[in-house]
């Protein structure tokens, strides 16, 4: 096996000395992302109005789950959908815990994971 030669990633060979330009790369620009739906918009802004409101009513314990859940609970086309169903899921029990207070967010929150297909 000795002289077998394993290449990973870009390997580059020069002979000669001018007209040298760099590696190509023939990569394509990412493509851009897909436009949100107003109405994933409108849920996501509601929703964070409503946890908003809810999270004084709360334990400092279930506060501290919501304040970390919400960075994740975004309308952006480009969000990990694992990641903002399990903050969705996250701020859905915690509504769900505190009973008529929070149904409200409840009803936000599963409305939400509705139109974003995770229900």
């Amino acid at each position: 096996m000795s002289g077998d030669s394993y290449f990973f990633g870009d390997n580059v060979n020069m002979h000669g000395g001018s007209g040298n330009t760099g590696i190509v790369k023939n990569q394509g620009a990412a493509a851009a992302a897909p436009p949100v739906s107003p109405a994933v918009q409108a849920a996501v802004e509601e929703l964070l109005r409503l946890v908003e409101d809810l999270r004084d009513k709360l334990p400092p314990a279930s506060a501290q789950v919501l304040d970390d859940s919400l960075p994740d609970v975004t309308a952006d086309a480009t969000a990990q959908p694992q990641i903002r169903n399990r903050a969705l899921l996250a701020i859905a029990g915690i509504a769900a815990t505190v009973g008529a207070i929070g149904q409200p967010v409840l009803d936000a929150a599963n409305s939400l994971m509705e139109l974003l297909g995770a229900k």
